[in-house]
């Protein structure tokens, strides 16, 4: 058997293979953060399609922290609900269902991609964004919303939402949990000096940076069961290194600090702070962020970024690269990137058929 289809245990959950979907905002709720039948069919086509854990796209873990007025939301009960459906599906298909918890910070209140990416005012349907500190650069062309730097109360805010999203998402039948914490985001903002400029305990040096980060990991864990498993995605580097910024041995030293706190995987991605980041990208651009990690920590690691083929994506795990794969925008191209892994890495074709659901398999069998 190819290494990226052999399972993962992670605590008491088995992954049935190493492919991930990776978190991918759809931007399609109906300006109240509830899921719809766009996710529902997004999500489930994907486990139908052989992934091993289909994560949501990042979820907001309260209203501010969406990054348009069209986010996916898990700040209430009928938030839960909605998304209880879903995770249901996901796991009649074999599949593992994951959320994304987030929270946009300074780069929340905005058009979607397709409606130009610029700041929404409150006068205009956005709202007032939170951020370490009010100087941080604009993530985005335009006047920025109105910007509140966080204050103690908005800090123990953020970690008791996080704490209630984790319930919920329980409730709502996820089995992984993910704290992001990259692409210059709010945990993100923190951590690097580029936007964290802040002179009190959640400034300055590195363990100061980084501990709401810790602050919203141990609230989390304190509520996601030990037998269930937590990730944390993180930007491996800024992609600035002509200033002083977050970097890969940063990366490395949180790395272990999260693993102490009961976080169970890292995954890797890089960048997304600045406007001025040079990233190389091309095939596995981020990869090599996310092998320093796994070589220098004890913590299992996910790759993302780049990845297409399934021979590609089985080298990763083969070569000890990383232990899960995390496929984005290949899954947006074919839903079945799980199944034609199967295909192209499995040479028992009655092996190959066992995979496909029966309302398919006519289509396989020889």
């Amino acid at each position: 058997m190819a290494d990226l289809l052999s399972t993962l245990s992670l605590r008491e959950t088995e992954i049935p293979n190493r492919i991930a979907v990776s978190p991918m905002c759809q931007y399609s709720c109906k300006s109240d953060g509830l899921a719809t039948d766009w996710h529902q069919v997004h999500l489930g086509s994907r486990a139908v399609g052989g992934a091993g854990i289909v994560m949501t796209e990042a979820t907001a873990v309260e209203p501010r922290g969406r990054i348009t007025p069209y986010d996916l939301g898990i700040w209430s009960d009928e938030h839960a609900a909605a998304l209880e459906p879903i995770t249901e599906f996901i796991r009649d298909q074999g599949s593992v269902p994951g959320i994304q918890l987030a929270h946009a910070g300074h780069k929340a209140s905005k058009t979607r991609p397709w409606e130009g990416n610029v700041p929404k005012q409150p006068d205009e349907g956005g709202w007032e964004v939170l951020s370490p500190s009010p100087s941080a650069y604009p993530p985005f062309d335009g006047d920025r919303p109105a910007l509140c730097k966080a204050d103690a109360d908005d800090i123990q805010g953020v970690i008791d939402a996080y704490r209630a999203a984790s319930e919920r998402s329980l409730e709502a039948g996820f089995e992984i949990a993910e704290v992001h914490a990259a692409h210059g985001y709010l945990l993100h903002e923190f951590l690097s000096p580029v936007t964290n400029r802040r002179t009190d305990n959640y400034g300055g040096s590195f363990e100061n940076r980084t501990r709401l980060l810790r602050e919203v990991v141990t609230a989390v864990r304190d509520v996601w069961p030990a037998e269930k498993p937590l990730f944390v995605r993180i930007s491996g580097t800024d992609w600035l290194e002509v200033r002083e910024s977050w970097n890969i041995e940063q990366s490395m030293r949180l790395a272990d600090d999260l693993a102490r706190l009961g976080v169970d995987l890292i995954d890797v991605s890089s960048g997304g702070l600045h406007p001025e980041q040079e990233a190389p990208g091309g095939p596995n651009f981020q990869v090599p962020l996310a092998e320093r990690v796994r070589r220098g920590t004890d913590v299992a690691v996910g790759a993302v970024g780049g990845i297409t083929e399934p021979q590609q994506a089985d080298a990763l795990v083969r070569n000890g690269r990383a232990d899960i794969v995390l496929v984005g925008r290949e899954f947006l191209r074919d839903p079945y990137f799980g199944l034609r892994a199967v295909g192209d890495l499995e040479r028992d074709p009655d092996d190959i058929a066992e995979q496909w659901p029966v309302q398919y398999r006519r289509a396989v069998n020889k």
